[in-house]
């Protein structure tokens, strides 16, 4: 059988990365999107995947780069993110449309533009990296939560859609996760996104990724809908038991 590819988008870092050597490492010939070329061409040089770049806030950017990919069986959305934590009371227009093109419609435009060749592969996958954002809100999540709750709508409307085609659709939400999901959340300041994580173990991106790994591993009869990990020090959205 010739080497099944597998697109993942936010490659650059964090779970995207992680998800992307894990992949490599069972076979896979992986295809890397994210703005961040020179670290794209890094990992790709390491993994023997393909690196291109890719803005999923831009549809020009999207289309270019869904273009170039000749074959696709499996599908990582990953690229995404929250910015701040502002109440509703002081939520910013722009704030919650940027998180929208980052999550929404940055996972609309890839699966759609990709879903043709998932489905001409005969046995096609889309796996997208949610959040538990998607499942409970939360204090000072209103735009990020709305936007994974958005996310997870798409990708349940999508499993409907698939049905008698040879397509699975899975998602995963994790909880606390320690990558620059936080830093980039609070603008860049690293001191408040440690604090994020003290006194209680993350996950880690590389536990994302096997289970990114475990899904795509899956016979073609079995599909995956969603799953939910969190750290065993946390039960919820923000219930998290930390050591003083």
């Amino acid at each position: 059988m010739s080497q099944r590819t597998a697109v993942v988008t936010g490659a650059s870092s964090g779970i995207g990365a992680a998800s992307a050597r894990a992949l490599a490492s069972q076979g896979w010939n992986v295809v890397l999107g994210a703005r961040r070329v020179d670290r794209l061409e890094a990992l790709a040089a390491e993994i023997g995947g393909a690196a291109h770049h890719l803005d999923v806030t831009d549809p020009a950017s999207t289309a270019e780069f869904c273009a170039q990919v000749e074959t696709c069986h499996l599908l990582v959305n990953n690229a995404g993110g929250a910015l701040g934590v502002s109440s509703i009371a002081e939520s910013d227009d722009a704030e919650w449309l940027r998180m929208f093109e980052m999550n929404v419609m940055s996972t609309l435009r890839m699966t759609r533009g990709l879903l043709p060749k998932l489905i001409a592969s005969g046995d096609g996958q889309v796996i997208t990296i949610g959040s538990i954002a998607a499942r409970e809100s939360y204090r000072g999540g209103g735009g990020y939560n709305a936007a994974k709750h958005a996310v997870a709508s798409l990708t349940r409307v999508l499993r409907i859609e698939m049905l008698g085609l040879p397509v699975r659709v899975s998602e995963i939400d994790p909880g606390m996760v320690a990558t620059e999901f936080s830093v980039v959340r609070f603008g860049g300041d690293q001191e408040r996104a440690d604090s994020v994580y003290a006194g209680m173990t993350p996950l880690t991106a590389e536990d994302i990724a096997e289970t990114v790994t475990w899904i795509a591993s899956r016979p073609s009869h079995v599909n995956i809908d969603q799953v939910l990990m969190m750290p065993r020090d946390q039960s919820s959205a923000q219930v998290v038991n930390r050591t003083s």
